[in-house]
């Protein structure tokens, strides 16, 4: 085949004509064309690439229909008009053979493709006030096209692919639970829904799938086919698809789903949503979902074989390096002669800010001052608009008497196999991921005694920049004499973008206690150099660790 859009050899016969069928050696393409600027299917006699082709369909209102593994269906409406006769309109039926199933699944797809060009009825159609709207699926219409453009640009370059394959936790435990799993894959269709680099369907070819089906929307979808054709052994049971969950057709529903739709803090980039879009339209009814579910210890909903289901889970946290370093930040802010001008006016803007950034980093778990709890989200039975909005109620114990400075949060996942269990965990203290974990620092520290009740609220509100706005409540409970009879001795509130997070990746500070860091509490005054505080840096961390957490150098 020498591209997606040209099938050479083929058979085609005009059914609704009564017409013989042509001999092998005719052609398909697809195309635009010249005059409307729609869509079309144009299949060409051998050897007369010099005239009109034999048959072309306009595929702004074509259909088509499968009748074997190589065998396809094309009816399309058609008009004749003749001079004072009133236009006839019928439809026209043309039947194609395809070489191989391969053949005929691509051909499938090539149609489907090229057909979702149709904007507004008839292609190319303008509309009263001039103007083509396109149709939009269901991302485009909750995704900004800005945010869409730039997501999907750095998902697209073998950069920040090779971050996440070099993540040696994840790629390794996907790869451990396909193959140690391969009674799940042998013989079965398989969607990699956000293929990437394609290295998930490779898997999945490797564990004895039929066909996979890699489904990816970014220009990495032409990096994924030269991998994949640079793998022929499993190459030829793999179809790369560029487009959208949302949009694409495929010739056939999947048994397994398998996908990495995991962002920070479970939920960044809203790709979940889109996998849930992918359970609902690519998905047989007893099909299969890689990942599977969340953590042991609750009941879970049955999705045929699998569930699946994950779970965020949170603990309170004190850590008083990290508030300190915040805080310093807005230090910049309380100068009264930046050349001539006060910059005070600014500085509770700037210090809020500042706290409005998740950290991302990997902490030590000694840190948290209370055992967690975590919140399911139940994939198998879930609506995709319950990921729009989620809301967490929060309850702990001080382990400990401290200052609590906020909310800590990472997730886990399982790969429920019928042979193997396997856990992918981001938990702190556990091997680190390229998701790290990720904590919500409260402006406003709380004061707790061991014992203490700490309660609140995590509210996720998903908007259209393709994540999410972070609610924070966190309130001290009555304590000691009289606490049963319940209220509230102090709450401290914060708004975080989970869009735009504070990575630091510097070197971990030596640890100590809760107790220790109270008694040496850091002062809020800058201690690192005049560049330092300019460029932002936390005291005691130099350019050059910065730029070598980074990979600068």
């Amino acid at each position: 085949m020498a591209s997606p859009d040209l099938f050479p050899n083929v058979s085609f016969s005009d059914v609704s004509a009564g017409a013989a069928p042509v001999a092998d050696g005719a052609t398909a393409a697809f195309g635009v064309d010249a005059t409307s600027g729609g869509p079309r299917l144009s299949l060409v006699r051998a050897g007369k690439p010099e005239v009109e082709p034999t048959i072309e369909i306009d595929l702004s209102d074509a259909q088509i229909f499968k009748l074997g593994p190589k065998e396809w269906l094309c009816v399309s409406d058609e008009s004749e008009a003749k001079a004072g006769v009133d236009e006839k309109s019928f439809s026209r039926a043309v039947k194609v053979v395809l070489r191989t199933e391969a053949e005929s699944k691509a051909f499938s797809l090539a149609f489907q493709r090229w057909k979702q060009r149709v904007i507004s009825g008839k292609t190319g159609e303008l509309l009263e006030n001039g103007s083509i709207i396109a149709s939009r699926s269901k991302f485009d219409t909750k995704i900004e096209a800005s945010s869409a453009k730039m997501y999907f640009h750095y998902y697209g370059q073998l950069l920040h692919q090779q971050n996440m394959l070099q993540d040696f936790v994840r790629t390794g435990t996907y790869y451990a639970a396909v193959m140690e799993n391969r009674s799940d894959f042998e013989g079965r269709v398989v969607v990699d829904v956000g293929a990437g680099s394609g290295i998930l369907s490779l898997f999945a070819a490797q564990a004895g799938a039929r066909h996979v089906y890699a489904v990816e929307a970014s220009e990495m979808a032409e990096h994924a086919q030269r991998l994949i054709s640079g793998n022929p052994s499993l190459g030829q049971r793999i179809t790369v698809i560029k487009g959208k969950v949302e949009e694409v057709e495929l010739p056939e529903k999947a048994d397994i789903l398998i996908s990495e739709p995991m962002g920070t803090l479970l939920v960044n980039e809203r790709m979940l949503e889109s996998y849930v879009i992918a359970r609902d339209r690519l998905l047989a009814p007893n099909g299969k979902m890689f990942p599977t579910t969340g953590r042991t210890g609750f009941p879970f909903v049955k999705f045929s074989n699998f569930s699946y289901i994950l779970q965020i889970h949170m603990a309170p946290f004190s850590d008083e390096y990290l508030y300190v370093e915040m805080a310093n930040k807005a230090l910049f802010w309380q100068q009264h002669n930046f050349f001539g001008v006060d910059l005070t006016p600014l500085h509770g803007s700037a210090f809020q800010g500042y706290f409005s950034q998740p950290v991302v980093d990997a902490f030590d778990p000694r840190l948290l001052i209370s055992p967690p709890t975590y919140h399911t989200l139940d994939f198998t039975n879930m609506k995709e608009e319950e990921l729009y909005e989620i809301d967490i109620p929060l309850s702990f114990v001080a382990s400990v008497g401290t200052r609590v400075h906020g909310l800590a949060c990472w997730f886990d996942v399982l790969f429920n196999g019928s042979t193997v269990q396997r856990w992918l965990t981001t938990a702190p203290g556990s091997p680190t991921t390229h998701w790290y974990q990720l904590r919500c620092v409260l402006s406003q520290p709380l004061y707790v005694m061991a014992g203490q009740e700490i309660t609140g609220r995590l509210h996720l509100v998903a908007h259209s920049s393709q994540s999410y706005t972070i609610y924070l409540t966190m309130s001290a409970k009555m304590w000691g004499v009289g606490a049963e009879q319940g209220g509230i001795l102090q709450t401290s509130t914060g708004k975080l973008e989970l869009k735009e997070p504070y990575y630091r990746l510097s070197q971990p500070q030596s640890y100590m206690t809760s107790q220790d860091q109270q008694q040496q509490q850091p002062s809020l005054q800058p201690q690192g150099s005049e560049q330092q505080m300019q460029e932002g840096l936390s005291p005691g961390i130099t350019i050059d660790q910065v730029d070598q957490d980074c990979g600068l150098h």
